[in-house]
């Protein structure tokens, strides 16, 4: 008997008739002999309309009533379910975050799980009901509603997973696993059947949208074995786990891309000690995050200074950079939001020379200019103009031999 962690997102749980379905899934599992717990989201479109509803009383409504507002979704998630395996013959009791002992730091709509007790759903478990838990929530040491942030379903059950020391945590959503890139840019893209936590971590760092990087974190952190299925086809969908030898004969894993980028520069700063603090420290004051950072220094004695920043947060971060320039004295700043990250993602980087000369030699037949570059031990990330994105993936995926399962050295 094992004990399995289940997710199910939006999509997958977006109608009564895909809750009956998702039950009869769970059920299937339940009646092989394991023992459930279900993780879910809230109806998709509910959390929009919630937002929506909040917006129309108040413009700028307070961070404690929206996590108050938005955790409902869930709730009504999580009883339709447990209603329909009831009515299937199985016993089944639903529960909140705050239900649950999912305990959280104070952050109101991006707060982190600090402890779970799972005492209360291993007597559940142990007296063979599915337990059913409301995604995305929890509540602070005061008690306070708070939510976790976009993606905080995967979170709450990989947490949940570790809390309870589950054989396996599945993530089903609306795709059939974790492919080489997407397939919607790349039609060759090919399904992986597993994945090591630091690649998915850096794939999911890098743009791909299967999997929450805080809950691809979690997993990793407490070895829980994390899966990607679809709630729509059977497949054994792919696994992700710890590294092993058979994964360091693959080059690379995969290629992801982000298309939220922006690029800022400051041009003729006082090249001196401490001007990259004096340039970025305002930025970080702002809670706002810098991905990729380049400092080129000049012969009269000036540093051109180039970082970007999330496209949503180009607005802010220009304001902020124009007032340091004015400070430093610096000649301009620039900025375009007319950019894209496309990374390579692959353990067998460590073992393999030449990934990154054969990455841009590849781009280069294509005319693809490369405007900056970051590497890592397992990742090699670039940014172009946006309208060169899907020529760049697809270059690469077929430079790198993607598209065939023969991708070994």
């Amino acid at each position: 008997m094992a004990l399995i962690v289940q997710k199910y997102g939006g999509t997958s749980v977006g109608s009564t008739e895909r809750i009956r379905a998702v039950a009869e899934k769970v059920k299937r599992c339940h009646d092989h002999g394991d023992q459930v717990v279900v993780v879910v989201s809230a109806m998709s479109g509910a959390t929009n309309r919630l937002v929506s509803l909040a917006k129309e009383i108040a413009p700028h409504p307070s961070a404690r009533e929206m996590d108050v507002l938005l955790s409902t979704g869930e709730q009504v998630t999580i009883s339709l379910l447990s209603i329909a395996l009831q009515q299937l013959g199985v016993e089944a009791r639903s529960y909140t975050g705050g239900q649950v002992h999912i305990r959280t730091d104070n952050a109101h709509s991006k707060a982190r799980i600090v402890d779970i007790d799972g005492r209360r759903v291993r007597t559940d478990l142990d007296a063979g009901r599915i337990v059913v838990v409301a995604g995305f929530q929890g509540t602070d040491q005061d008690g306070n509603i708070t939510t976790l942030g976009r993606g905080g379903s995967d979170t709450t059950a990989v947490a949940m997973a570790a809390a309870l020391r589950a054989d396996e945590c599945q993530i089903f959503t609306d795709v059939n696993g974790v492919y080489t890139t997407d397939p919607r840019v790349e039609p060759n893209a090919r399904k992986l059947d597993r994945i090591t936590f630091e690649e998915m971590l850096e794939l999911a760092s890098s743009g791909s949208k299967v999997l929450q990087i805080r809950a691809v974190e979690f997993a990793g952190k407490y070895s829980v074995p994390l899966r990607v299925l679809s709630s729509f086809e059977e497949g054994e969908g792919t696994l992700i786990t710890l590294e092993d030898k058979d994964v360091e004969k693959a080059k690379i894993a995969g290629i992801a891309f982000s298309r939220d980028e922006a690029k800022l520069t400051i041009r003729g700063v006082p090249d001196h000690p401490g001007v990259a603090y004096q340039i970025l420290g305002p930025i970080g004051e702002a809670n706002i995050e810098v991905d990729m950072i380049v400092q080129n220094i000049g012969k009269d004695e000036t540093t051109d200074f180039t970082f970007t920043v999330h496209r949503n947060d180009l607005p802010q971060a220009l304001e902020i950079l124009q007032k340091t320039a004015k400070d430093l004295g610096a000649r301009e700043v620039e900025a375009d939001d007319k950019i894209v990250k496309i990374a390579l993602v692959g353990v067998g980087m460590r073992s393999h020379a030449a990934i990154a000369s054969n990455m841009f030699k590849a781009l280069s037949k294509e005319q693809i200019n490369i405007q900056m570059i970051s590497t890592s031990e397992i990742k090699i990330s670039v940014i172009v103009d946006e309208k060169y994105l899907e020529l760049g993936v697809r270059t690469l995926h077929e430079a790198f031999d993607l598209n065939r399962i023969e991708t070994q050295a």
